[in-house]
């Protein structure tokens, strides 16, 4: 069985259009079928398995920053956590 795993991580692109980066990283986030994704006002927190989580995670970092270069995320890995 793969290691449960909570992730909160929050993106600050360093250009006048933040909010819609950060959107659209938060939305293609929630077309995996395989997360639990929940959003407020500070962070996004992401629930999985731990390998698929990171691994779902680099590939939508890589796609952020190849449409914004200047980007900072933050963030803090749980293992062993599941959803609430």
């Amino acid at each position: 069985m793969a290691m449960r795993a909570a992730v909160e991580i929050s993106m600050y692109p360093l250009n006048s259009d933040y909010l819609s980066r950060i959107q659209a990283f938060i939305d293609r986030l929630n077309t995996y079928p395989e997360l639990v994704v929940r959003t407020n006002s500070l962070s996004t927190q992401i629930w999985g398995a731990l390998d698929r989580v990171l691994a779902i995670l680099a590939e939508e970092i890589a796609r952020s920053a190849a449409g914004a270069p200047q980007l900072v995320f933050v963030m803090k890995v749980l293992p062993g956590l599941g959803p609430p």
